[in-house]
């Protein structure tokens, strides 16, 4: 790398660049000396380079902006370069939605404020452009508020801005930065309050209003920068750099930002109904989403010391940029993490800042596994306070784990399970020995059993056997030891039977290389006649699995020879039931293998998502619903691959269609050299003929002929790919009407009548019991202050100490609406589309209003 881009990607770091100083004044003067040598030789790399690095390194905005204001003493050529390049790329941002650079780059022109680049009033054009977007979209007449959640970005972008150059705007143009206040406060005042209904953490924040009375996300935000500008606009968690050069800054050309203009709204529909405001809602909001949801599992006492409102916005904006642009990079993650420009201790913040974002509904920016290596990274990087942190939120989350939210609370087991593995799987299990009093679907109990599953998924038994040893009757939470449960097996000295021979005599035909046609014959006349469907399945299926239960690969290979045997024996779902069965069956020792046999199988087309869902909802499944989460997991695989198999389907045809433009093109121009030459005269024997040089005109007929039978291949490829998709799309229709009629189905059996259980505290209160006590818990945790482990707790989800006080049937129907409410929420994109049949045939008038509730959450649909 380039010696000026070091210089310029390490400004700001304790390093040998520069000379292992912190003083910024003193890096700031060393780069700029090295950028100025720079743009003697070659400027065309440099404006580009400062600009992604403003934009990948954001918290070091302010240094950058100062550089780049000191380099426009000596060079306003090269700056005017900076800033047209900044507005085009600001453009194409706005028009791309392209959330996180339209942020940035408008930190990155308020900076380039602060040091005299930019005009204070261009700045101030850019923040009323937004705010009459924003204004425009929300109003009921003129705009289209389905599409707040951009109008709220815009305005978000705006107040972001304001740490950053509040103070300048306010010397600098008092009355235009005061009107820009007054517009936002106006805006404020017209948008509608947004709830986190179906994407709060805990179901009681969702059951008890709160997000209809207390503040926003946006509304939080203004409060903070309305008492920013109580205080002066001083703050300390912002850089000031360019104050140490003011008296040079000073005298620079500042530049005219050009005009910007926002993307037109999209098109209010015709027919409004609920249906069509959720669907656009629902699309804005994933092209716009809220980039950070608080999880407040922390005290303010801890999470928020010595800071005022701001500082709190601001760290977590310098968190969630560095988790952003270093997410490929994690030990440069969490040097960043622990380095920023602020001058009090975050521990607690920043611990709570990535635990949002690992629980972020509806999805993580990012897979679980990142945020296990960066909260690994950082128990490593500050080994005196992290680790304490992290064990003060796994608790904190523990205490509260029966109103988390069962996607949050999946990812939690997953992410828990994995930090351990690579801490020796050590924890004090004493402190939860407890567990083993409550019941059985108590969700204490449940996570724990489950994080010990996932554990031995990613070591061994006796290994993890060996690190609950400190309270060893948590063994009876461990999972069954042991491998395939194979029916003919000859080892245990079980007695022979005929469906023993058939199997061996299977194995041999396997072991001998026979080809799959050859075993279905064999299975068409000497097995299915002879013994039935039932015997044939278990054969067949058992000893298939039995070759393929050495490892992932020999399962891969057997499902590659012989999965023709399977199709041929289980054509129909009824039959492929039955196959699911023999599946669960032989690994009911093992739910990770059991699971990714039948994902493999589905994978193969072996297996329709249609069955597994009825295998799921079978009696057997139905009463594990609360206890274990082996069911869901093969749902959750079905589905997952049948959504990613239509989103696969919708890039291809979006990829094909652009073949098809440039095949057209192609051909068109080929069609069109080909014409002109044949209209050309030339003499042939001195006689004038049309067409030109023979040679060339067979050349050029070749290329229009070939030219149009590519074209003729990708239009064939797109039809070909876009009758697939229509078949998707039915199949998707048919998969989330049949899991919607199951839960359906067995939430109606099971719920208590709507008069006794309209809401979910109604539920949890309908089991009587003599120890029942009062089940509303404290808003906020108190920790303790050595090592932030939560006071007993007076609840578990409804428990006094080892008691807990809601039955089971009560835990079953919680536990399964919190399922019905996440495949809602993660698989709403596809769901839409299909809502007015799901109303019709699903969610008519007789449906429990509970199940109703939970899918409409899940869609973030508004009940009424």
């Amino acid at each position: 790398m380039s010696s000026w881009k070091n210089f310029l990607l390490k400004i700001g770091d304790n390093c040998p660049e520069y000379g292992n100083s912190d003083d910024l004044k003193d890096h700031i003067e060393t780069c700029f000396g090295v950028i100025r040598r720079e743009l003697e030789h070659s400027s065309d790399d440099v404006p580009h380079y400062i600009i992604n690095c403003a934009e990948q390194i954001p918290h070091k905005i302010p240094l950058y902006g100062t550089l780049v204001g000191l380099l426009n003493l000596e060079n306003e050529d090269f700056v005017k370069k900076v800033v047209e390049t900044t507005q085009r790329k600001f453009q194409d941002a706005l028009d791309s939605g392209n959330c996180d650079r339209i942020r940035i780059l408008m930190r990155f022109l308020t900076v380039m404020m602060c040091s005299k680049i930019l005009q204070p009033g261009s700045l101030v054009v850019v923040f009323e452009t937004l705010l009459s977007s924003a204004a425009t979209t929300v109003d009921e007449d003129k705009g289209n508020p389905s599409w707040q959640a951009r109008a709220d970005f815009y305005v978000t972008c705006i107040l972001s801005c304001l740490p950053w150059g509040g103070a300048e705007l306010i010397e600098q143009v008092p009355e235009e930065i005061e009107r820009v206040m007054a517009g936002l406060e106006a805006y404020l005042s017209i948008r509608r309050h947004t709830s986190d209904n179906g994407l709060s953490f805990f179901e009681e924040d969702d059951e008890s209003g709160k997000g209809l009375v207390e503040k926003d996300f946006l509304e939080d935000l203004w409060h903070r920068v309305q008492a920013l500008s109580s205080n002066g606009w001083k703050l300390d968690s912002v850089p000031r750099p360019h104050l140490s050069f003011e008296a040079q800054l000073v005298s620079g050309k500042s530049h005219e930002f050009g005009p910007i203009s926002c993307p037109e709204q999209p098109d209010v529909p015709t027919a409004v109904s609920g249906i069509t405001h959720g669907k656009q809602k629902h699309d804005a909001e994933l092209k716009y989403p809220q980039r950070i949801r608080r999880l407040n599992i922390f005290p303010a006492s801890k999470s928020e010391v010595d800071m005022q409102p701001i500082d709190r916005f601001i760290l977590e904006e310098y968190l969630l940029d560095v988790l952003l642009f270093f997410n490929g990079c994690r030990k440069e993650c969490a040097f960043y993490m622990v380095n920023l420009p602020v001058p009090f201790r975050y521990e607690y913040l920043m611990a709570e800042t990535i635990f949002s974002q690992l629980l972020l509904l509806p999805q993580p920016p990012f897979k679980t596994i990142y945020y296990t290596l960066v909260i690994m990274d950082l128990c490593k990087a500050l080994p005196g306070a992290f680790p304490a942190v992290v064990a003060g939120a796994v608790r904190a989350l523990f205490e509260k784990i029966a109103d988390l939210d069962m996607e949050c609370r999946i990812r939690f087991i997953l992410w828990f399970s994995h930090h351990l593995s690579n801490f020796q799987f050590i924890w004090p299990w004493e402190e939860w020995a407890y567990v083993l009093d409550l019941p059985k679907w108590a969700p204490q109990r449940v996570f724990v059993q489950e994080v010990l599953e996932r554990e031995v998924r990613l070591s061994y038994w006796e290994k993890v056997k060996q690190s609950i040893e400190n309270a060893p009757a948590l063994e009876e939470l461990l999972p069954p030891k042991g491998g395939p449960n194979f029916k003919y097996s000859m080892e245990d000295g079980r007695e022979r039977s005929e469906e023993h021979a058939l199997s061996a005599e299977l194995t041999n035909k396997v072991k001998g290389r026979q080809t799959a046609r050859e075993i279905i014959v064999w299975v068409e006349e000497s097995v299915y006649p002879i013994h039935g469907l039932g015997v044939t399945i278990k054969v067949v299926v058992q000893t298939l699995l039995d070759i393929g239960s050495k490892s992932f690969t020999h399962l891969i290979t057997v499902l590659e020879r012989y999965g023709q045997v399977i199709s041929k024996i289980c054509p129909d779902h009824d039959k492929q039931l039955m196959l699911i069965e023999e599946v669960s069956l032989f690994w009911k020792n093992n739910t990770q293998n059991a699971a990714i046999a039948i994902d493999r199988m589905m994978g193969y087309r072996l297996i329709s998502n249609l069955a597994i869902v009825r295998w799921v909802f079978s009696p057997e499944n139905i009463d594990q619903f609360h206890t274990s989460d082996r069911p869901w997991e093969v749902l959750r695989n079905a589905v997952s691959k049948t959504y990613n198999r239509i989103c696969d389907l919708r890039k291809e045809i979006i990829s094909l269609k652009k073949g098809v433009t440039l095949a057209e093109e192609a051909a068109a121009k080929a069609k069109a050299e080909l014409e002109a030459a044949e209209s050309k005269l030339s003499l042939v024997d001195g006689e004038p003929v049309l067409g030109g040089n023979p040679a060339r005109l067979s050349r050029l007929k070749l290329h229009a002929e070939k030219a149009k039978n590519e074209e003729i291949s990708a239009k064939e490829s797109l039809e070909a790919k876009e009758a697939l998709f229509a078949r998707a799309v039915e199949e998707n229709e048919a998969l989330y009407l049949s899991l919607y009629r199951n839960f359906s189905n067995v939430l109606m059996e099971r719920l208590p009548d709507a008069s006794r259980a309209g809401t979910l505290q109604d539920l949890k209160s309908t089991h009587a019991d003599a120890m029942a006590v009062d089940l509303e818990e404290p808003s906020a945790m108190e920790l303790d202050n050595e090592n932030g482990r939560p006071k007993k707790s007076q609840s578990n989800g409804g428990s006094s100490g080892n008691v807990y006080n809601i039955g089971e049937k009560e835990q079953w129907c919680l536990s399964t609406l919190g399922y019905v409410k996440a495949f809602s929420r993660q698989y709403a994109s596809e769901i839409w589309p299909h809502m007015e049949k799901l109303d019709a045939e699903v969610l008519s008038e007789d449906t429990h209003p509970l199940f109703r509730r939970a899918v409409y959450s899940g869609l973030r649909r508004p009940i009424n």
